[in-house]
């Protein structure tokens, strides 16, 4: 086990490494810079910032320089925004969006994995039918078109709900909702199909041929079979919501770190996109990494070695 923290640890800094390479090159990759779109700024204005930022300096020097800073927790400072740095960015907007993305996820979970219970249990009957047209609908419609379906419905028609900010508990409703309606669907799909699955094995049909009762037979034997597969897409799945939707928070204006990083990336703000590209990246790595280390508490079958 100890060995194979140690190869993971390593695995996930080398791909870190990779990623923070590649988004590098990248950036340095687009024509123009981040002071190239503003048409009030002039020629010797432009040269003027590039020399403060060091922009004119070798590409390898900038990457030597940002590795160092990185290595010190300091993902730089924003092109765009004067005495901010990428570190405020993600302090003042992360936690908006990952108490989205909580909540979003406790909502898919609770969701998703009884809906999928039931759909096989039932199987063929109209509680399967329900849970599976709930289920392609999830997938198929974008979530863009379920939020903005969401806010005429209960806000404008209904009054019910807000449909921007986050005033009260309520403003998390509609897009929690909206941004959780593929994972839930993929999610409660993937679990039915798993557990019909399982319920087809041999060791069921022993189970059930020794009288053991049905409900011990999917709780002990069935079920924590069946939720391998849903483990294995669970670590993405949280990674993706709790990091937030881009979306989603620009159609409700929630001031998450979404907002940020779209404005980033109209305004050629390379060291914010990076740094932020960075965050989401250790932060879906670490997720992947805790969730893998769960499948030999799910499965005794599953040892590494």
């Amino acid at each position: 086990m100890g060995r194979y923290i140690a190869k993971r640890i390593g695995m996930s800094v080398v791909t870190l490494f990779v990623l923070i390479c590649l988004t590098f090159a990248m950036m340095h990759a687009i024509p123009g810079g981040p002071f190239t779109s503003d048409r009030n700024v002039t020629e010797a204005v432009q040269q003027a910032l590039n020399e403060k930022y060091h922009l004119n300096d070798p590409v390898i020097v900038q990457f030597g320089n940002y590795i160092k800073d990185l290595l010190h927790g300091d993902l730089g400072m924003s092109y765009q925004y004067q005495g901010k740095s990428v570190n405020d960015f993600i302090v003042d907007g992360f936690p908006v969006s990952g108490k989205l993305g909580l909540v979003t996820t406790i909502f898919v979970l609770l969701a998703s994995i009884p809906m999928g219970i039931v759909a096989a249990l039932k199987n063929g009957r109209w509680q399967d039918m329900l849970v599976m047209v709930i289920a392609t609908l999830g997938v198929t419609i974008p979530s863009f078109v379920i939020a903005t379906m969401l806010m005429y419905l209960f806000s404008y028609k209904l009054g019910w709900l807000p449909t921007f900010g986050i005033s009260s508990w309520k403003s998390f409703i509609l897009p929690m909702v909206a941004m959780g309606g593929y994972s839930l669907a993929f999610l409660a799909r993937l679990m039915r199909s798993s557990l019909l699955e399982v319920m087809g094995q041999d060791y069921i049909r022993t189970a059930r041929s020794k009288g053991i009762s049905e409900f011990k037979t999917i709780t002990r034997h069935a079920l924590r079979n069946a939720l391998i597969p849903v483990i294995t897409v669970l670590g993405p799945t949280i990674a993706n919501l709790v990091t937030g939707s881009f979306v989603i928070e620009s159609i409700f204006a929630m001031p998450g770190l979404g907002v940020h990083y779209v404005t980033s990336i109209n305004n050629r703000d390379y060291s914010t996109i990076m740094g932020v590209t960075i965050f989401y990246a250790t932060f879906l790595i670490a997720i992947v990494f805790i969730v893998d280390l769960f499948y030999c508490l799910i499965d005794p079958r599953i040892r590494y070695e």
